[in-house]
Order: structure tokens, then C-alpha cells, then sequence
């Protein structure tokens, strides 16, 4: 009997399917590369219930892009404008097949987060993804470079994707909003409250 090779589960080979809106049930091919970790389906069918009446017509960012789940489900849910961050080439060019594909109302940048938050002009925005890889610890410097700009619309929501070892630590002009634990993953969603 041949023995099946098992795909490494550090890799991101293979399909994101996205799984609501204009695109249901499309699958996208992601980029083969370490670490790299789609947010899963029930997760983003959480975050999309407690999202279903901010996004249409909404302008968002996903800071940490990789396959793009979390913001092309946004642009087919009927996000007006989406700019997908992603830093590592390969990841970049699949993105921009993806965007191609759907016909997507979205920017792909190549480009480090933190870098584009310093220099964009592309805001405000309604909404903003941070789920960078759980390693690279870069939350709080995320956050901390959104708010250090006007990028964000009075009201707009932030999205965190922390592993659970991950203790929350951020301003207090975002208040939690919403948050649910599933297996090793903390999705939390914040509203921006400015001054």
C-alpha cells in the first residue's frame, strides 16, 4: 500500500474558500509558505455575523493579508474598497490573482504593515483586519501605528486574531466589542472610540 504523503501543517499550500456573498463558495489558491494560517471558515463566519451590518459599502484594510480570507470575504460581502498588506512576494502575487479573478474591489500592496500605516493615504477606514503570523507578536505595535494617524472613522472596528497565551493590551479608545475563543485562536472585535 503506497503511503499518502500528509501536507506539512505549517504550510499554506492549497485552497481558501470564501464563504459568503457575491463569491460564495469560490476557492483561491494560496501561496505555499511557512507559517502561513488562514483564518478558518467557522472563524470567519463568526466574525462575519458580527460584522453583517458594518461591511457593505465599507472601506477596510487587512494589515497581515497572506491569503486574503478575511479581506476578500469582505469585498464579497460588498466592501466598497479593500487594501490587502502583505509583505512576502509569493503571497503578494497570489493576491493579486485572487483580486484579478473576482474582479475585486481591492488594492494589493506589497509592503511591511507597519511601513504602509506610516506612509498611507488611504484612509480613513471603516474597518481594519490585524491577524498577523502568531510568531511575529505584532499586535501592539500594530495597533499602536494605527492610532498613531487619523486612519480610522469614529466607530470603525478592529479585528485582533491572537493565539489564546496572548494577553490583551490595547488603548483604551478601542473597546471590546466582541469576543469568542475557538481551540487555540482569540477572535476579538473592537470599536473605535475617538476623542
Amino acid at each position: 500500500m503506497a503511503r499518502r504523503n500528509r501536507p506539512n501543517p505549517g504550510r499554506g499550500a492549497g485552497l481558501v474558500r470564501l464563504i459568503g456573498g457575491q463569491h460564495r463558495g469560490r476557492r483561491l489558491s494560496i501561496a505555499n509558505l511557512e507559517g502561513l494560517r488562514p483564518t478558518g471558515d467557522r472563524q470567519r463566519e463568526t466574525l462575519f455575523n458580527w460584522l453583517q451590518f458594518d461591511i457593505a459599502g465599507s472601506r477596510v484594510a487587512d494589515l497581515y493579508a497572506g491569503t486574503g480570507a478575511l479581506g476578500l470575504e469582505a469585498a464579497s460581502r460588498g466592501a466598497e474598497q479593500v487594501w490587502l498588506i502583505e509583505r512576502h512576494p509569493q503571497a503578494v502575487g497570489a493576491l493579486r490573482n485572487a483580486v484579478t479573478l473576482l474582479q475585486a474591489p481591492a488594492n494589493v500592496e506589497s509592503a511591511d504593515a507597519l511601513d504602509w500605516l506610516q506612509r498611507t493615504e488611504a484612509g480613513p477606514f471603516d474597518g481594519v483586519f490585524i491577524d498577523p503570523p502568531f510568531a511575529d507578536d505584532l499586535w501592539v505595535p500594530t495597533v499602536e501605528a494605527l492610532l498613531a494617524r487619523p486612519l480610522l472613522k469614529p466607530g470603525a472596528w478592529v479585528y485582533l486574531e491572537t493565539p489564546t497565551s496572548w494577553v490583551p493590551a490595547v488603548p483604551a479608545s478601542l473597546q471590546l466589542s466582541k469576543e469568542k475563543t475557538s481551540g487555540a485562536v482569540v477572535q476579538r472585535l473592537y470599536r473605535f472610540e475617538s476623542n
